[in-house]
């Protein structure tokens, strides 16, 4: 009789177990499978950004308000980074919501996440030099040298390793990671023999440590213009605060705006955050040369993102090329842009 009862028992527990079980299965499989409803405004948005001059639209909406003016009670957390990886990082361990990167590293982040990062806007175009030292003239003197890249697998990685490729000159040039200010340090002490690096950092090796540009990366693309800094979003956050991401956008147009109109009071005021983030200042000579290079731009120019995902295949940072359909939602920025009565952004190859 206690047998009878207890195999009645354990059928019983068996059965709120399995019920528990597929109710469980159902809310994995509604979180996963329904989007994130709109939340309205967000109380605060953790922006990450770099202290270097391609990164300019962040750092003028950081200093002259403009983000803050158009977010009106939501709260703007910062953060910088020195490189595109690491900021990554921080967007796939939910400790930041929207991030001004290298385009390199957005692909990795919308591939590294399934899928649950969005590209929004471009930022800034060019930008981008391999500097290296004097007598070294010609692209076949780089066998046996030593080149420098802000991180393994940043933008500037990924150029490096895919013209090097394209050179057959793969494994007979030594590449090191280091971060921007150790590499001027390496290249004045005769440590390096150059760098694939943004700006300000070409304009220092060549201003304060006698470098010379053996390549600017604008000459290998279409008109001179690539997608150096790009804005990206995790898609839980967009489908969340939708109009808190417009905010940031419109933040970042005003921001590109004010500089196009007075490009001395832009240049001061970069050096000034740059000063404030890096703890140093540049010379009149290295800020005038560092922006003469760069295009403040919302443009993504997304016509060139399947082509820098097959980049970073050649440059062997991944095995294949990721199919980039969903990558982009350019819905935000369009709107802001229809304010402004400016051509929208049409990317069907990459949007979602």
């Amino acid at each position: 009789m206690r047998t009878h009862h207890r195999t009645r028992f354990l059928a019983s527990a068996l059965a709120a177990l399995t019920v528990v079980g597929v109710l469980a299965g159902c809310s994995r499989a509604d979180s996963t499978a329904a989007p994130a409803a709109n939340q309205g405004t967000a109380g605060e948005v953790r922006l990450g950004f770099f202290p270097n001059v391609t990164h300019a639209p962040a750092l003028i909406g950081v200093k002259k308000d403009f983000f803050k003016q158009e977010l009106g009670s939501t709260k703007l957390t910062t953060q910088t980074f020195n490189a595109g990886p690491e900021e990554v990082n921080a967007l796939l361990g939910n400790s930041l919501d929207i991030a001004f990167i290298g385009s390199g590293p957005a692909i990795n982040a919308f591939t590294k996440s399934k899928g649950t990062i969005q590209l929004v806007s471009g930022a800034v175009s060019g930008g981008a030099q391999l500097v290296v030292k004097p007598d070294i003239t010609g692209v076949d003197q780089l066998k046996g040298k030593t080149i420098a890249t802000p991180q393994l697998a940043n933008t500037q990685d990924v150029a490096l390793k895919k013209f090097l490729a394209g050179k057959q000159l793969t494994d007979q040039v030594k590449i090191t990671n280091l971060d921007n200010s150790k590499t001027l340090d390496a290249f004045k002490k005769g440590e390096l023999d150059g760098g694939w690096l943004p700006e300000p950092w070409s304009s220092r090796l060549v201003l304060d440590a006698g470098a010379k540009v053996l390549v600017d990366e604008k000459s290998l693309w279409p008109d001179g213009r690539f997608p150096t800094t790009v804005v990206i979003v995790r898609s839980e956050f967009l489908q969340q605060h939708p109009d808190t991401v417009k905010a940031v956008l419109k933040g970042q147009l005003a921001a590109i705006d004010w500089a196009k109109a007075n490009p001395a009071d832009a240049k001061t005021v970069v050096n000034g955050a740059l000063k404030e983030l890096a703890g140093s200042s540049l010379s009149q000579a290295v800020i005038d040369r560092a922006f003469s290079n760069i295009e403040l731009t919302t443009d993504p120019i997304p016509a060139e993102f399947p082509q820098l995902a097959q980049d970073s295949v050649t440059a062997g940072v991944v095995k294949s090329a990721v199919a980039l359909k969903g990558f982009a939602d350019f819905g935000p920025l369009n709107e802001v842009l229809k304010e402004k009565n400016q051509p929208a952004v049409n990317a069907p190859e990459i949007a979602k």
